[in-house]
């Protein structure tokens, strides 16, 4: 008896209400019959169709039977933040004004550091800029927390003439042995200012190519090296008491030697690859006469095709004759009277 009451009531009621609410109903339950009927039971088409009921329709928890309102709840949270995502990337935000006019503005700033946006604003306006004094509050408080900052490269260019770099490699002998390659740089000039061959490097050795390579009062305000022991722990002191201070490299970093790495490939590339010393007295013969070739006659790059000891006399009378260097390994060109 109560079961058939409870029916009439729920027609009566179904009666009542409008026809959009009967088909939604009707939509809602056919569709949870239909998830009960398949696996996977939950799509992301599932999930779209109950966020927009949520949307549409305010009866929408009458007709639940599988899901539970909380559900649909998060389903309808986790649309809405996909939609703005998508919205807020297909419509970006206030395009960014131009570059050169930050910079104007950068450069009135730190050019009058009193002068307020507005003030900078109405200079702005004469020189055919109409930006907002916000945004130029905004730049020239950027502009003021930063002051100007050089480049590395215009930092080591004023400074290269003041750094020199060292640093050894190895090569095997005749005899199967180990000779150690000890050599300083300038980086004013990539010019080799010293090189020298032993079989064992030790901390009086090194400091007495150094003494060497800084002979008549030329030396450099920085040494950059490696960590290598042979140096001894006492080097830096030693250096800085004759007005050297030693830069340090960092652990397996060799880029932070960079232009001693770049002789060292060069050093190997055209000249020990290609023999196979003796000695020590074989070894260091050799590489002094390249050291000359390299300074005196080999082309730079970095320097313009110049050598390290400056341009070269240009010839242009007489007969071209070819001066073999290391034996016919290179050759150096000049010009003689026929």
């Amino acid at each position: 008896m109560r079961r058939a009451l409870r029916l009439l009531l729920a027609t009566i009621r179904s009666a009542a209400r409008s026809r959009r609410d009967l088909t939604l109903e009707n939509l809602a339950l056919r569709h949870q019959l239909a998830m009960c009927s398949r696996r996977p039971q939950v799509r992301n088409a599932d999930r779209a169709l109950w966020a927009h009921l949520l949307r549409r329709w305010p009866g929408w928890r009458t007709a639940l039977v599988v899901l539970e309102p909380a559900t649909v709840v998060r389903w309808h949270r986790a649309g809405w933040r996909r939609y703005w995502t998508w919205k807020s990337r297909r419509r970006p935000g206030r395009r960014r004004i131009p570059l050169e006019a930050r910079e104007l503005i950068a450069r009135l700033a730190r050019g009058n550091p009193r002068w307020g946006a507005v003030r900078i604003r109405g200079e702005l306006l004469a020189l055919g800029y109409d930006i907002s004094a916000e945004t130029v509050r905004r730049y020239r408080l950027r502009a003021l927390r930063r002051p100007p900052l050089q480049r590395w490269r215009t930092f080591l260019a004023n400074h290269r003439s003041e750094i020199w770099a060292a640093d050894f490699f190895t090569v095997p002998t005749l005899t199967f042995g180990t000779l150690y390659v000890f050599f300083v740089i300038s980086h004013a000039r990539r010019r080799i200012e010293h090189v020298n061959v032993t079989a064992h490097p030790n901390a009086d050795w090194v400091w007495r190519q150094l003494i060497e390579a800084t002979a008549w009062n030329r030396r450099p305000r920085y040494l950059i090296r490696d960590r290598d022991s042979s140096y001894g722990a006492g080097f830096i002191a030693r250096a800085r008491r004759i007005g050297i201070e030693t830069v340090l490299t960092p652990f397996r970093a060799p880029q932070a030697n960079g232009i001693a790495e770049r002789v060292v490939r060069t050093l190997r590339q055209e000249c020990v690859d290609h023999l196979i010393p003796l000695n020590e007295r074989h070894l260091r013969r050799l590489l002094l006469e390249y050291v000359d070739y390299y300074n005196a006659t080999r082309p730079h790059q970095t320097l313009d095709l110049e050598t390290p000891e400056g341009p070269r006399v240009v010839q242009r009378d007489g007969v071209v004759i070819a001066i073999p260097v290391l034996g016919g390994l290179h050759h150096r060109y000049e010009r003689r009277a026929a």
